[in-house]
């Protein structure tokens, strides 16, 4: 059973859990039920046993029927954590019921999805955020304030690798790699992490973007790796390596930000518990290591949870608006066609 805060009857967001995968079952149920202004209603799954693992032993509704984790009294917000090409009819389901949606990401399959998804939110007058949960790591946190500050003094180059091992019978339900379900494969699964970071981190929208695709290691219909490369307003360059072909031994999750003054390296602290480790080299030479408050060093879970009940307690926006979540979906379609023809196709979408 998990160790639960109590709060008063109205300081709590009743949330339900559509997709009940290793990610919602070990992460995102127990940062509901610790978050002391929210608390777990409902878990919605296909399959009973991964259903019945949500936090076992717990009082809550379980139901293999949307509809029916929709209509569970004292509900709230749907965190969705299901297939990628479910989003767009999950979103617009719980809108239409009234019910805001924090959604795993990528949004969606495609833009346009992503576009609808926000839309059916604002007719029905409810909230929609993208559950990135890199923004709330601690250190990521502690990084973008030295960064604002000129700790780093002019940034010119941002480097991300995000990879791990996923062959094909990773899982009994390899969805990720299925063109359909997925969309895509380590690109559009991956990127959006390092992609949300970095605009994140350095407070500017990546504009000016290049992906390569590789299929390299394992047979399947989609890619196993990519490489993007881009460039800030500002000429601060972007380059982002994920993978699916990266042997677990090696180091798989690496985070460097090169500045005139000093550079940032962050070793595991792309995943999805608190920790890693930051350390900063100035000019000439000189290191230290950036920490932050043991309170503070929480599950990034488990604070973008928190955050986002906070705004409907408050009734007030969520920090990072769709349209910020929108933009990364558009850069996540790129490879679908050429640059030149996305930019007319994204007018016509948002408008």
């Amino acid at each position: 059973m998990v160790e639960r805060s109590v709060a008063p009857k109205g300081t709590s967001i009743g949330w339900g859990l559509v997709g009940c995968g290793w990610v919602a079952r070990d992460y995102v149920a127990p940062a509901m039920q610790r978050a002391p202004n929210s608390h777990l209603v409902a878990a919605c799954d296909l399959d009973s046993a991964a259903l019945n693992a949500i936090v076992p032993g717990e009082k809550i509704l379980r139901t293999q029927h949307f509809d029916e984790l929709l209509s569970a009294p004292g509900l709230d917000a749907v965190y969705i954590a299901t297939p990628n090409d479910s989003h767009r009819a999950l979103t617009e389901a719980a809108a239409g019921a009234g019910k805001h949606v924090f959604c795993e990401k990528p949004m969606a399959t495609c833009y346009d999805d992503a576009v609808a998804m926000v839309r059916a939110c604002e007719r029905a007058g409810v909230q929609y955020a993208t559950a990135f949960d890199q923004r709330f790591h601690a250190l990521h946190i502690a990084l973008r304030a030295a960064i604002a500050s000129g700790v780093l003094g002019t940034v010119t180059t941002i480097r991300v690798h995000y990879a791990c091992w996923l062959p094909p019978d990773w899982a009994k339900d390899n969805w990720r790699a299925d063109p359909k379900r997925a969309g895509g494969g380590a690109f559009i699964d991956l990127a959006p992490h390092g992609l949300d970071l970095v605009q994140s981190l350095l407070g500017e929208t990546l504009e000016d973007v290049q992906v390569l695709l590789q299929r390299r290691v394992f047979d399947y219909a989609v890619d196993d790796g990519a490489v993007v490369i881009g460039r800030f307003p500002s000429g601060t360059l972007a380059l982002l390596n994920v993978a699916y072909n990266c042997p677990e031994g090696y180091p798989r999750r690496t985070l460097e930000i090169l500045g005139t003054k000093a550079k940032a390296d962050a070793i595991d602290t792309m995943g999805q518990t608190p920790g890693g480790r930051v350390h900063l080299t100035t000019a000439s030479g000189v290191r230290t290591e950036l920490t932050v408050a043991a309170a503070d060093d929480e599950s990034p879970f488990q604070k973008g949870i928190e955050r986002f009940a906070r705004s409907l307690l408050e009734g007030t926006p969520f920090p990072y608006l769709p349209s910020v979540d929108l933009h990364t979906a558009w850069l996540l379609d790129l490879t679908r066609c050429g640059i030149e023809n996305k930019q007319a196709r994204r007018a016509v979408s948002a408008s």
